[in-house]
């Protein structure tokens, strides 16, 4: 480990070990994961994962989740946000992620005092800071605190630290709500959710790792990684009967391969981002 990234590593478990009671909001992936890890080294009892469970988020995802937390050693709870019933989301304005993250929030605190847990914490890190977020907004509103953040701790520097401590998420695809599968203001429904997720199963049986299935009507936009836009290519008639099987008439291939936030890329991002 560089000099740099254990001063990091010290400063997170500082700031953990000073907020003595955390609630973590808990999703499986790369950065919530070892956030849990080091809160459960560093507080032991004092640390509970919370899991949310949507139509936006794949079964599959909340299961290994649950099981991870059981590996780390941290009680876990599952709450079954209700996001889609709020038409302020399903409308999918620009800051649709606001209205999630306001009730997720809302939700967490009411646990974390029944529980008495001081802090709700989630996986925000450094890189998150240079996307267009919403919801830290919300996060901000409700005192939701990001140790990672805090501890300056980039995407890349999470990945390190996991691969150290041999967590089995260290180089695990990038997540994200499939709800971003959208455009904005095209409405968000539970059809259709079930969907996009169909359609990115079936690209992940095909071994592509890093997947997004962007929904534009009757048109799917592929995004893979770079390295695999050739691969891709050579199932082209067999991704193209199943997803023409699942309701898209049209299947596009983006050149440019997977990114998040593509869905941001219309919009001025640099003014949002300055007026969050």
């Amino acid at each position: 480990m560089s000099k740099n990234l254990d001063g990091k590593f010290r400063r997170l478990k500082s700031i953990l070990k000073n907020m003595d009671s955390v609630l973590v909001a808990y999703s499986g992936g790369v950065d919530s994961t070892l956030l849990l890890k080091v809160a459960r080294e560093v507080l032991k009892d004092k640390v509970l994962a919370v899991i949310a469970s949507s139509p936006t988020y794949p079964d599959r995802e909340i299961e290994e989740a649950k099981k991870l937390a059981d590996k780390i050693g941290a009680k876990c709870k599952v709450v079954k946000t209700v996001e889609l019933s709020d038409r302020r989301f399903t409308r999918n304005p620009v800051n649709r992620c606001y209205y999630c993250k306001e009730e997720l929030f809302s939700r967490l605190k009411i646990i974390a005092k029944k529980s008495r847990l001081k802090y709700v914490c989630d996986g925000s890190n450094v890189d998150d800071l240079r996307d267009f977020r919403p919801g830290s907004i919300a996060k901000k509103k409700a005192g939701v605190r990001s140790p990672l953040q805090e501890a300056r701790l980039t995407k890349s520097d999470i990945r390190n630290l996991s691969c150290g401590m041999k967590l089995p998420t260290w180089n695990k695809p990038s997540l994200a709500c499939l709800a971003s599968r959208f455009p904005y203001k095209t409405r968000i429904t539970p059809l259709l959710l079930k969907r996009i997720n169909r359609a990115e199963e079936y690209l992940r049986k095909l071994n592509f790792r890093q997947v997004r299935v962007r929904h534009h009507g009757n048109l799917a936009r592929i995004e893979v990684e770079k390295e695999d836009l050739s691969r891709l290519l050579t199932s082209a008639k067999k991704i193209l009967k199943e997803f023409r099987g699942l309701g898209y008439t049209y299947v596009t291939l983006d050149l440019k391969g997977y990114r998040t936030g593509s869905m941001n890329e219309p919009l001025k991002i640099g003014p949002l981002i300055r007026n969050r």
